[in-house]
């Protein structure tokens, strides 16, 4: 049987309507959170083993022995006016690990793992002044200049310490760090909301924390709070306080105020946490405004300044954005950062909206520009993440301003939070990575068991077991590479439809299904070991670029599911950038090994140019090509790298 699905929006318990004029109806949905989901999945489990074991490891080593930043907090706990050492924002950094540290041991139990993160939160909570203040490069600089410079990202600092401790608490249930973050926040909102006194956070993210700890305490202090920060911007008051000569209010998005905006613009990181944050406020509010400007902002990314991968920020000078359609190849900056922080905003705006374009867009940044940052091994490291490279791009075991390695493991360590969505109606399956996880809709329990072989394969099987018979509707994203919509808008299309649709079963039998808002929706009466199972079709794809996008001009990319492809020389005779494309060239599918992970590479024989036997000409001649999905390259060595791949001679060129 299938209806009509229905949307409930009922507030939120314990929000308080901040919005006197238009609002919405907030959350359609809520997700399902990290700590009741087990992932099981062939292609996203050895990956959080990785980060539980080596990304962690790395962190650990970094912040303990390498560097200074937990010798810092130990430093103000002996109050012996001792050198501060490092940046002044290296704080948040071991909040981002202790965040990493804290989902991952939800996913791999670890008892010396928590120890260490116990004896870091010993330090941390030592080092917290009487007045709840807590900030190491203040602390051992001189009190007297905080809360001075909007620029020094004390506030930052303080959003990464709360959501490390909401992440750690709801993980182990112990509230020591809870408890310091509590008392941080208090002192901000004395500090600033309460006297009215003027802040606008240099970078912001401290707004998407508040509202992750309003809704862990449902004290709507914190609510209040985030809303004020947000509120703060575009009103002239960082002017001559945060912005030097070469960074404008737009910079860190505070020309307008954030309901006014329509375009994104500067620091790209700072972009997506505050938009986040908004999303997070109008979801408890129900204001209108930040909606509005949130929908409008997102498709000034989506449509002109978002690359094929899902990373945004193409100029590396400001670390963000320049103008519309400026998407260069060799020299993207596509901070990994940036990619982490389209994860979250786009989560946020499918709840809020139930639309599933959102995650098409989240689900791209989460595969392939966000991935890309982590290496197979775990320890190395991107930064930047470019779409092209002439062999002389390498990772990294860690950086000066370290905000990369911790993200991209905190990203990957909380995927539980991704996978589903629910509310008192209906269960929404938002990305198909094989988990587990308990459900409660009305009064009854739903078990859930997802399986598949994502993203090498279309073919999801859900099993439903409720203890009775339970009605709910049912929604199963279909994604919009499946309709012939690499992302929403015009900026990327495919060059030709797919030859399949995806096929719907409910137990065993085909079924016809209502789609809306880009699910396919089945609303009926559950009953125990009810069964569907959803076949997306797997077909390369070729992806071309609007015609303002200069870099792509007689260029092709390669898409198969949810994955973007690259052409890497290791596996081409040390060559990516002499070869075409041709209209109607063939590609098929190939089990393949990239050092230790086991993909599926693609294959085609395209003409390669190069130099004749004796060196005496250039000649052209066919080859079999392989492709790679673009997440894993650069795991074997320098080797020159291309995403767009020529159609047309003039595009190519031999790479040394």
């Amino acid at each position: 049987m299938i209806l009509r699905i229905q949307f409930l929006a009922p507030l939120l318990a314990g929000a308080v309507s901040l919005a006197v004029d238009a609002q919405i109806p907030v959350k359609r949905f809520e997700p399902v959170s990290f700590s009741q989901v087990d992932i099981t999945d062939h292609f996203w489990r050895p990956k959080l083993d990785k980060v539980a074991t080596a990304t962690l490891q790395a962190c650990i080593y970094q912040t303990e022995e390498k560097t200074g930043r937990i010798r810092n907090f130990e430093k103000v706990k002996r109050g012996q006016h001792e050198k501060h050492e490092g940046i002044y924002y290296d704080d948040s950094d071991v909040y981002k690990a202790l965040e990493a540290i804290a989902y991952s041991l939800k996913n791999r139990p670890d008892a010396e793992l928590e120890k260490k993160a116990d004896e870091w939160i010993d330090k941390i909570a030592a080092a917290q002044l009487p007045d709840g203040y807590l900030n190491t490069y203040y602390t051992l600089v001189g009190l007297d200049k905080r809360w001075t410079d909007m620029e020094k990202h004390e506030d930052y600092c303080a959003g990464h310490l709360i959501e490390a401790a909401v992440a750690y608490y709801n993980t182990t249930g112990k509230r020591k760090l809870l408890d310091v973050a509590i008392r941080f926040a208090d002192h901000i909102d004395a500090t600033f909301r309460q006297p009215n006194r003027h802040w606008v956070s240099g970078h912001q993210e401290i707004e998407l924390a508040l509202m992750k700890l309003y809704h862990q305490t449902k004290n709507d202090r914190y609510l209040k709070l985030a809303d004020w920060f947000l509120d703060q911007r575009g009103r002239g008051f960082g002017k001559g306080k945060i912005w030097d000569d070469w960074k404008n209010p737009a910079y860190a998005q505070d020309a307008e105020p954030v309901k006014a905006q329509k375009e994104i613009t500067g620091h790209a990181v700072r972009a997506m946490y505050q938009y986040t944050g908004a999303a997070d406020v109008a979801a408890s509010t129900g204001d209108a405004g930040y909606m509005t400007a949130m929908k409008t902002v997102w498709e000034d990314v989506v449509y002109r300044n978002m690359y094929i991968t899902g990373g945004i920020g193409s100029s590396g000078q400001n670390e963000g954005f320049s103008v519309d359609y400026d998407l260069p190849n060799e020299t993207a900056y596509c901070e990994t950062c940036a990619s982490v922080g389209m994860v979250f905003w786009n989560q946020r705006m499918n709840l809020l909206t139930g639309e599933a374009k959102y995650v098409d867009v989240l689900e791209r940044s989460l595969y392939n520009g966000a991935l890309d940052g982590l290496s197979l091994s775990g320890d190395r490291f991107f930064y930047g993440n470019p779409l092209a490279s002439s062999g002389k791009t390498a990772r990294s075991e860690w950086f000066g301003t370290a905000c990369c390695p911790s993200n991209i493991a905190r990203l990957v360590a909380s995927l539980g939070d991704y996978i589903y969505g629910k509310n008192d109606s209906g269960i929404w399956v938002n990305l198909y990575i094989g988990s587990n996880t308990t459900l409660k809709i009305g009064k009854s329990e739903v078990p859930v068991k997802l399986e598949t072989n994502y993203p090498w394969e279309g073919s999801v099987r859900l099993t439903v077991n409720p203890a009775k018979k339970t009605p709910y509707a049912l929604h199963l994203r279909i994604p919009g590479w499946v309709s012939n919509v690499p992302v929403p808008g015009d900026l990327y299309r495919f060059t030709e439809a797919g030859k399949t649709a995806p096929i719907l079963k409910l137990n065993g039998k085909p079924i016809a299904f209502w789609e809306e808002n880009g699910y396919a929706v089945l609303e009926r009466t559950w009953q125990k070991g009810d069964v569907v199972e959803l076949e997306l079709p797997m077909e390369v794809k070729r992806v071309v670029a609007k015609k303002e996008v200069v870099a792509a001009n007689d260029r092709v990319a390669i898409q198969r599911g949810p994955l973007v492809y690259c052409v890497e020389g290791i596996d081409n005779n040390g060559q990516a950038w002499n070869l075409l494309v041709p209209d109607q060239t063939t590609f098929t599918t190939q089990l393949y090994q990239v050092s230790t992970e086991p993909v599926v590479a693609i294959q085609a024989d395209l003409p390669v140019i190069g130099p004749s036997a004796d060196g005496s000409r250039v000649v052209t001649e066919k080859k079999k090509v392989t492709a790679i999905p673009y997440y894993v390259w650069a795991n074997r060595g320098k080797s020159p790298m291309q995403v767009w791949l020529p159609t047309k001679a003039k595009q190519v060129k031999l790479v040394d």
